[in-house]
């Protein structure tokens, strides 16, 4: 049995955003594809929030709030 072994937890965070278009997604896809916290994420750009829903292990909002906002996009936790 093995003493060192990691838990990961797996996490869904939702929240609102400006990403609006398809442009704003292909601008984020490679910030948000490079992180190796997040599995997969999604932009409903139907809802009036622009919802974007991130599935990873041991995400932390913070992380996905500044990441957007060093390239200009706004996130805040719905």
């Amino acid at each position: 049995m093995e003493g060192n072994s990691l838990i990961q937890i797996m996490t869904t965070l939702k929240f609102k955003s400006n990403i609006k278009c398809g442009g704003c997604i292909a601008a984020v896809t490679p910030v948000l594809d490079e992180l190796q916290e997040i599995k997969s994420w999604e932009v409903d750009l139907q809802h009036p929030d622009r919802l974007l829903t991130v599935e990873g292990e041991n995400l932390k909002a913070d992380l996905i709030v500044d990441t957007l906002a060093a390239i200009g996009y706004k996130a805040e936790p719905a």
